[in-house]
């Protein structure tokens, strides 16, 4: 790491103290200065994630952008149309692709072991206090766009790259807790109809009473049913595939740890592993032009979604 920028200086100071990098206090004077530096990671809010992703191309840096990649498919769009001008990547972080029983799904569904697919589930069952969103840009509807981009985007992430597109959405959400500072959902559910015909429902809250109780996945095909589980998709709670034995998985990673919350799971090293491959030429780190999907899935949920 050669630099670091956040707007509040005391933050900069001390990232940049604990990793020996310059500090700075705005993304221009960054790009200015670090005339050298060949990757940008932008961390910033969802609604600032286009801005400071189209600079840092512009100013020939390669990018790696946290979830969301950004709050539109037309901001998306825009992304990729300066990447391909600059001659730069852009890739998006979505480390749950890299959970041991997604990987193993993917697999099944790569070689057509569940057959044809009916029916999916997929519960997002969190919990977000009112800490979470004092004094932040979490819960506006500008900065944070909403708990599909801000929490739940991994999901629909995996559902685009299990099971492909979607046709048809009818959808329901409101927000029922007592939560100030907060300009957006906390509730919805969504029932959903793939290209490839299959139907499922999307179940999503933070309204999980002090805790995070469940992140799954479940999928129905005619040779088999599986459940990806645990909190974070990070264990395979079912398994029944015709012709084929239980995997034996390792032990599960720990998820992120924020303090008075729990985030998807410590896979950010494989991300960034897979970034030098993948700036290499020998890596498949998921590049902006294919995650654009998910932000057009989310913006067509929420199109689709009835306040109740």
């Amino acid at each position: 790491m050669t630099s670091v920028c956040d707007i509040i200086s005391e933050k900069a100071d001390s990232f940049g103290t604990k990793f020996d990098a310059n500090p700075y206090y705005s993304i221009d004077d960054l790009l200015r200065s670090e005339t050298t530096t060949d990757v940008m990671v932008i961390c910033t809010p969802n609604g600032l994630h286009a801005e400071h992703s189209i600079k840092s191309l512009q100013a020939g840096k390669h990018v790696l952008c946290e979830k969301p990649m950004c709050l539109s498919t037309a901001d998306g769009t825009k992304v990729v149309r300066i990447a391909d001008e600059s001659r730069k990547k852009i890739f998006v972080v979505k480390q749950n692709r890299y959970n041991e029983p997604v990987l193993h799904v993917k697999k099944l569904l790569e070689q057509k072991k569940l057959g044809k697919i009916f029916s999916f589930q997929i519960n997002c069952f969190w919990n977000r206090p009112q800490a979470y969103y004092m004094d932040s840009w979490r819960g506006t509807k500008n900065l944070d766009g909403g708990i599909l981009f801000t929490q739940f985007s991994h999901f629909i992430d995996l559902l685009h790259w299990l099971l492909g597109d979607i046709d048809v959405i009818e959808g329901f959400k409101n927000s029922y807790g007592e939560r100030t500072h907060f300009e957006i959902e906390d509730t919805g559910v969504a029932i959903l109809k793939m290209k490839s015909g299959a139907i499922g429902t999307l179940n999503y809250t933070i309204n999980s009473y002090s805790k995070n109780l469940e992140g799954s996945f479940l999928v129905f095909g005619e040779k088999g049913s599986v459940k990806i589980g645990g909190q974070y998709l990070n264990t395979l709670e079912w398994f029944d595939v015709e012709g084929e034995a239980g995997p034996i998985l390792s032990q599960a990673q720990l998820p992120n740890d924020y303090g008075y919350y729990q985030g998807s799971m410590s896979n950010h090293h494989k991300v960034y592993d897979e970034l030098v491959h993948s700036l290499d030429g020998s890596g498949s780190l998921l590049e902006a032009r294919d995650a654009i999907a998910t932000i057009e899935i989310i913006e067509k949920i929420y199109a689709a979604t009835k306040e109740v």
